[in-house]
């Protein structure tokens, strides 16, 4: 995949987005955002990691996209590079979702995820 500079590195839909302010606007603290990153975890390697932000850290990107703020964990940005985070509910389940085109395989459960490495 190559990646397009003139591009956030994470998009975020309108749903996800409209989730992201209800969280907000429910938080406790002085949430500014959100941030997003991997962490190594499951079956397949990787999971996604979405928390509140109440600061942005050293060497974040910051994306303001549909009224929420993003910032991205500087080292999962060539993980998410191209992502699109979602929020998706059915009748068992909510969740944030993303459409990924670094993805290699997910589990079964579809809790974790593998990306190619660079050679």
């Amino acid at each position: 995949m190559d990646f397009d500079p003139t591009k956030p590195i994470v998009t975020l839909t309108e749903k996800a987005a409209g989730h992201v302010r209800r969280l907000m606007d429910n938080a406790k603290n002085d949430v500014i955002g959100i941030r997003v990153g991997v962490r190594t975890a499951g079956c397949s390697g990787m999971q996604y990691d979405v928390q509140f932000a109440t600061e942005q850290k050293p060497f974040e990107d910051k994306i303001e996209q549909n009224g929420v703020t993003l910032f991205i964990d500087p080292t999962a940005v060539m993980f998410l590079m191209g992502s699109q985070m979602d929020w998706e509910e059915d009748k068992f389940s909510a969740k944030f979702v993303f459409n990924n085109p670094n993805e290699l395989a997910r589990c079964g459960c579809g809790e974790s995820f593998s990306v190619s490495t660079p050679s």
